[in-house]
């Protein structure tokens, strides 16, 4: 089931739990720290299971239109079980009530990286479509892929 979480510590406690074991993804701590901070100001969406948390996914404002799918994870016993697809549906009805009419996700360029490749082989899944690479945006090593759907 896919809850809205409101109360801040709480999405401190959500994200810090499934981030911390995600370190193929979110290795570097300061920005794993970032993003535990940031989520607590952010739509934050939970995939509750059992009176457990599996995955949450964080949506922020961009622009007037757009909203940007933040950060997500899942824990890796529930990849593959559909839970991300869910949130990113809840996210999407959420970004359109909202009054958006465009998401967007950042993520490393298809190519590089094993567990990146998976990623975006996700949000294409999800409907997704290529927007623009910016080869400098984080680094030299990890360019930028820039995904958007209309809403």
């Amino acid at each position: 089931m896919i809850v809205q979480i409101q109360d801040k510590d709480k999405k401190r406690a959500i994200s810090r739990r499934i981030l911390e074991a995600l370190t193929e993804w979110f290795e570097v701590e300061e920005s794993r720290e970032q993003y535990i901070n940031d989520c607590a100001d952010w739509l934050f969406l939970a995939a509750e299971e059992n009176g457990d948390y599996a995955g949450f996914l964080c949506l922020k404002e961009t622009g007037k239109d757009t909203a940007e799918l933040a950060v997500m994870g899942v824990l890796k016993e529930h990849h593959r079980h559909g839970i991300g697809m869910k949130l990113v549906e809840k996210a999407k009805e959420a970004a359109k009530a909202a009054g958006y009419s465009f998401m967007q996700v950042k993520t490393v360029q298809m190519g590089k990286y094993e567990e990146y490749d998976r990623t975006n082989l996700f949000y294409l899944g999800c409907g997704f479509k290529e927007f623009e690479v910016f080869p400098l945006y984080w680094d030299e090593a990890n360019p930028c892929q820039i995904y958007v759907m209309a809403l």
